[in-house]
């Protein structure tokens, strides 16, 4: 069997990958009162009487919500909720797996951006954050924006800043070890969809500002017609070249390629035309925009992928475990842009000079170092932004 089909065989055996465990007992008289009636009527009092108080007497302090429409669900589309069903499982493993946080899959039947953006309002005191996932774009910048608007605790969708953090982080040491300075970089980001727009903002926010975006008919920039409002959003400052060309002419000069499109794109000759010494990114799962080998045969100097079977692996489970840890530990009402950053650097910091190389620019997956870094990052960002503002 591939793995393919390992995988569908043992999930008819899990019948789920997640489940409910108690915490307490009930198993006398005393338990059942303990835990249930009469006795629980004191912190329903206590609650009633001071609502954050619930992060103190439930477990509302370590629960995250995993919310989805199924309408981009992982490389399948818009399979619909109750098919993305076993991605928002896998999901809530790896928070317990990793951060030790419980994680509750919703899988909504709804497509549309009010009916969501309230379902998950009217959830949200149940919860200590959410996670919006494989919601399909641009509908997935508006429901994330309302809900910051609305809500009074950490909304992150990771598929936009997870993968932001990740290729950060592994970009702010591949400027490490090609002697580049971030901020004079020149970047060119092949997918100007959910991933593709968070990536280029989180960039800008570490300083890089000759950034080109390209989506499906080549290079986007300030004023072009066809693209949406959170493309022309993006845009803005962007492609100081002035690009009005395909993916090969906005290639051409440029420092780094950063891709989160389809597989294929790229060819040699395309990464011979960038710097000398160029830094390419091809993210696309499961087949990236240009392999490895072939990369390096066209100068590249540093190559990460998507994929665990090659080297540098930019995988979002290095940053989210992470970001909700810190996030729920400090109590924060919400994932801020300095918080990411914070993150990026934390995640970066873990590959020391002497065991950086071509080949290892970020951490793997299962380096037990990652997560209680980038959490330690992330709380102490909280912590001084809420002394900042008493």
């Amino acid at each position: 069997m591939d793995i393919r089909e390992e995988s569908l065989q043992k999930h008819y055996e899990w019948q789920g990958k997640i489940e409910i465990k108690a915490r307490t007992g009930a198993k006398s008289r005393k338990e059942l009162s303990l835990a249930y009636t009469p006795g629980v009527a004191e912190p329903c009092l206590e609650i009633q009487k001071d609502i954050s108080k619930s992060f103190l007497l439930t477990r509302r302090w370590n629960t995250v919500a995993v919310i989805t429409d199924g309408t981009a669900v992982l490389g399948l589309g818009n399979i619909g909720p109750e098919a993305g069903m076993p991605v928002m499982e896998g999901k809530c493993l790896l928070f317990k797996e990793f951060a030790g946080i419980d994680a509750i899959p919703l899988c909504i039947r709804s497509t549309d951006v009010e009916e969501i953006v309230n379902t998950v309002r009217l959830l949200c005191g149940s919860f200590g954050g959410v996670n919006l996932e494989d919601i399909s774009a641009p509908r997935c910048f508006e429901i994330e924006r309302r809900l910051k608007e609305i809500c009074d605790i950490p909304i992150f969708h990771d598929d936009q800043h997870g993968t932001a953090v990740v290729v950060s982080a592994a970009l702010i040491n591949a400027c490490r070890i090609t002697g580049r300075d971030i901020k004079k970089i020149s970047v060119v980001i092949n997918g100007a969809g959910a991933a593709g727009i968070a990536v280029g903002r989180m960039l800008r926010n570490l300083g890089v500002e000759d950034l080109t975006y390209c989506g499906r008919r080549g290079a986007l920039y300030e004023g072009r017609p066809d693209i949406n409002p959170a493309q022309a959003e993006a845009v803005i400052g962007t492609n100081k070249a002035g690009v009005r060309g395909s993916l090969k002419d906005a290639m051409a000069g440029k420092d780094v390629f950063i891709g989160v499109s389809a597989a294929n794109l790229v060819d040699e000759e395309m990464v011979k035309s960038m710097a000398p010494n160029p830094i390419i990114f091809a993210l696309a799962n499961p087949n990236p925009e240009i392999l490895p080998d072939k990369a390096k045969s066209g100068g590249a100097a540093v190559v990460g992928t998507g994929r665990s079977d090659y080297p540098n692996q930019i995988n979002n489970v290095l940053a989210f475990p992470g970001i909700f840890r810190g996030a729920l530990d400090a109590r924060a009402n919400q994932i801020t842009e300095e918080m990411k950053v914070a993150a990026a650097y934390a995640l970066s910091a873990l590959v020391d000079d002497d065991k950086l190389s071509p080949d290892y620019i970020i951490p793997d997956a299962f380096d037990e170092r990652v997560c209680p870094a980038v959490a330690l990052a992330v709380f102490n960002e909280a912590k001084r932004a809420e002394n900042t503002s008493k």
